[in-house]
């Protein structure tokens, strides 16, 4: 990727990614998730735990006050798989590239664990996953499911 092609991706003045899961404010991404996020409508506070401390955890921090406008968590063995899931980022700061942004991040952390595959599963924003590489499965016919579809 050229620098030219990487700035297209950073964050808007006056924010910062971080992938500490201490800066995560969990009572606020459980809130979002689970009254704003059709995947996650409901879920509880306990199952938004535990979630986040099986995962690695991203979020994206106004600069000035400290407080997280988006949120990612990656469920990962740090070898050879990941699933990138609960990609929100708060309504009042939608259309500014955090989006964008956060998975650029999330991505590039990633990356040293040269893994075989990340997946997503996603009903919308397809957009934004196809600039990083997501493309739709190519043999859906091997994958299978156990549980909710």
């Amino acid at each position: 990727m050229t620098d030219e092609h990487a700035r297209e991706f950073e964050l808007p003045d006056g924010y910062e990614l971080s992938a500490d899961p201490a800066r995560v404010d969990a009572g606020r991404v459980h809130h979002w998730l689970s009254t704003d996020a059709y995947w996650a409508l409901g879920r509880t506070r306990a199952t938004h735990d535990s979630a986040m401390v099986g995962s690695l955890n991203f979020g994206v921090y106004e600069t000035a006050s400290g407080a997280q406008v988006a949120y990612a968590r990656v469920v990962t063995d740090r070898a050879t798989f990941a699933l990138l899931c609960d990609v929100y980022v708060d309504r009042s700061v939608r259309g500014k590239g955090i989006g964008t942004a956060l998975v650029a991040g999330v991505r590039d952390h990633l990356a040293p664990f040269a893994l075989r595959r990340v997946l997503l599963v996603t009903a919308d924003a397809h957009g934004v996953y196809e600039k990083f590489g997501f493309t739709a499965l190519q043999n859906p016919e091997k994958w299978m499911v156990l549980g909710a579809q």
